[in-house]
């Protein structure tokens, strides 16, 4: 049996209900404010970075997210449409306080968590992604995203909701966000693939590492990883922090489904802002935390 653990935000919670798949949609950059650079380029400190990353989450707003870019050493703040002007403005002036810490951008799109996979699950009033099959001992379950199972007691096959795949036995989200089901009928299948590929285990990501994505809307989708440790908050005080960020498309339904890299599993995903027919952005769940999490291992 899994037991959840907490000690602090970003610990599991125990509820019953299945994996579920969280979208992520296109993200497109339509104007750009910065915080003045530092003389001759140099990167800003990582205090003046830490200090602006703490005090934009302090600010709370909505529709928003920040990572590290790599290759500048700055935090890369981007507001989405939500995001009113006075608020945008706010977001400005905070970052300003470290100078050169921090680039402000405006989002066409909107983020967001879009629940509608790897293969679709589905609960009452809920369709979303299966993330990757799991197990502990002889128990076999699968991963998804938490905020898909957060609530929702039992998952099936189909929409029609008469063949139970089994219940949820953990979520964790906000602060993370994956859940984990439960197989409880032995004559629903459950192989260690993605689609056709036979995972053999997982990966961190890396910044620039070329990855694909599974989900029950739009199918495979591949691009490269754009930034790790990010954090988006998508509202109604439903922060995720530690997620790895993409410039692959997402739909509603994709949520919760896998992010691997050749027959490596490397996250779950989380939400982002646009779609497939514009594109996208999309954020992911590191799957190997909520694998340590339950003492779980991928087959």
């Amino acid at each position: 049996m899994i037991r959840a653990r907490r000690t602090g935000t970003r610990r599991p919670r125990l509820i019953a209900s299945l994996v579920s798949l969280l979208v992520g949609s296109a993200l497109a950059v339509s104007g750009t404010g910065a915080a003045a650079a530092p003389a001759g380029g140099s990167a800003p400190s990582a205090a003046s970075v830490s200090g602006a990353a703490s005090a934009l989450a302090a600010l709370g707003v909505a529709g928003t997210t920040w990572a590290i870019d790599e290759r500048t050493g700055r935090l890369r703040v981007l507001a989405d449409s939500a995001v009113a002007e006075p608020d945008l403005s706010r977001i400005r002036r905070t970052t300003g306080r470290y100078p050169g810490a921090a680039t402000v951008e405006r989002l066409d799109g909107r983020l967001r968590t879009l629940v509608s996979g790897g293969d679709a699950v589905h609960a009452p009033g809920r369709r979303c992604s299966a993330g990757v099959n799991v197990r502990a001992g002889t128990a076999y379950y699968f991963v998804t995203a938490g905020h898909c199972t957060d609530g929702l007691p039992t998952w099936y096959t189909g929409s029609d909701l008469t063949t139970a795949i089994g219940p949820t036995t953990a979520t964790s989200f906000p602060g993370n966000d994956f859940g984990v089901v439960r197989y409880a009928d032995p004559d629903v299948p459950h192989p260690g693939t993605i689609g056709t590929v036979d995972v053999t285990g997982t990966a961190a990501a890396q910044v620039g590492q070329s990855v694909c994505r599974r989900g029950a809307t739009t199918g495979v989708r591949c691009g490269v990883v754009t930034a790790l440790n990010a954090t988006v908050n998508y509202g109604d005080g439903s922060t995720v922090s530690g997620l790895i960020r993409t410039n692959i498309c997402a739909e509603p339904g994709d949520s919760g489904g896998p992010l691997y890299a050749g027959d490596k599993v490397i996250g779950i995903l989380s939400g982002g802002s646009g779609n497939c027919s514009s594109g996208g952005t999309t954020y992911y769940q590191p799957i190997q935390e909520a694998l340590n999490a339950y003492g779980l291992s991928v087959y």
